[in-house]
């Protein structure tokens, strides 16, 4: 049977790829943007022309009341939701130092407390259904190698992923699944970079000149680390699939890296842990998702 699919962050990247994957594997998808009357009209009009399975709905993830509009407006439209894909977010790059506290709690807002509000729209329904898919976009910074200036962006990474392991158990009995799809850093193929935040504090960002081109140097070591297939739209397929899978055999965690910076191998230990453990205490049936009657 084919999905209703709510996939947040819809307007760029991954997000776009995988919209465009799910909708072409004949799946019935709700691509969220922001503001899709003004800034975002025109992706909005140009995602909705690729295919008739595309229906557009404005949300923001920032926003509670968004949130609810939204999956309400779906609900009342298709009468159920079958996925969600957490993607919506927004990189920043620069010295943690130079970020404020207030600047630091919007990366967390949009990456982290985001999925959060949208969670809250969306569980009561899948709930109810006793079925659905909670399908989260995590980052191999979470797990793996990766370079500094990153650092509140990694951090609320770390903080959704961390979230989507314990939705995982609190959703289990309710028959609802996790997948959780780590990319790793594609240098091409996202607006990722290009539209990067920065720290406001430039006096402060400044005193770290020792360290400049450093990024840049980075950057320049990643394409060549970077086979020439990489590509995001694997991670968009790897969506797809995991979607299109029957329910119980949708992997935990997927990881996409093409650089190799260890995380793959990171989440084969920590998944195995995660395993063992859950049996030593024993919540194992929380380890696959299932309903009692």
């Amino acid at each position: 049977m084919k999905s209703i699919v709510l996939v947040t962050g819809a307007g760029t990247g991954i997000g776009k790829l995988s919209a465009l994957a799910l909708a072409q594997a004949g799946h019935t998808v709700y691509a969220s943007l922001r503001d899709i009357h003004g800034r975002n009209a025109a992706k909005a009009a140009e995602l909705k022309a690729t295919s008739r399975n595309i229906h557009i709905v404005e949300l923001d993830v920032l926003s509670q009341a968004s949130a609810d509009a939204a999956v309400a407006s779906i609900l009342a439209e298709q009468g159920r939701l079958d996925v969600v894909m957490h993607n919506a977010g927004h990189l920043v790059v620069g010295p943690a130092e130079a970020y404020t506290p207030e600047e630091i709690s919007k990366v967390f807002d949009t990456n982290f407390l985001g999925t959060q509000r949208v969670n809250r729209a969306v569980l009561p329904i899948m709930r109810k259904q006793e079925a659905g898919l909670v399908l989260w976009i995590s980052s191999t910074t979470v797990r793996g190698g990766f370079p500094p200036f990153l650092g509140p962006y990694a951090a609320a990474k770390a903080a959704m992923d961390s979230l989507a392991v314990s939705y995982a158990y609190e959703l289990a009995r309710f028959g609802i699944e996790t997948s959780i799809v780590v990319p790793g850093a594609f240098t091409r193929g996202t607006d990722h970079f290009p539209s990067a935040g920065k720290p406001a504090d430039a006096i402060t960002a400044a005193g770290y000149a020792r360290y400049d081109g450093l990024m840049d140097q980075v950057g320049a070591r990643l394409s060549a680390l970077t086979p020439e297939h990489a590509d995001p739209q694997a991670v968009a397929d790897e969506v797809s699939r995991i979607v299109g899978l029957p329910q119980g055999r949708r992997p935990m965690r997927s990881v996409i890296d093409f650089v190799g910076d260890g995380a793959e191998e990171v989440t084969a230990l920590a998944e195995q842990v995660r395993i063992d453990f859950a049996e030593r205490i024993g919540i194992a049936d929380l380890l696959t998702p299932s309903v009692a009657h």
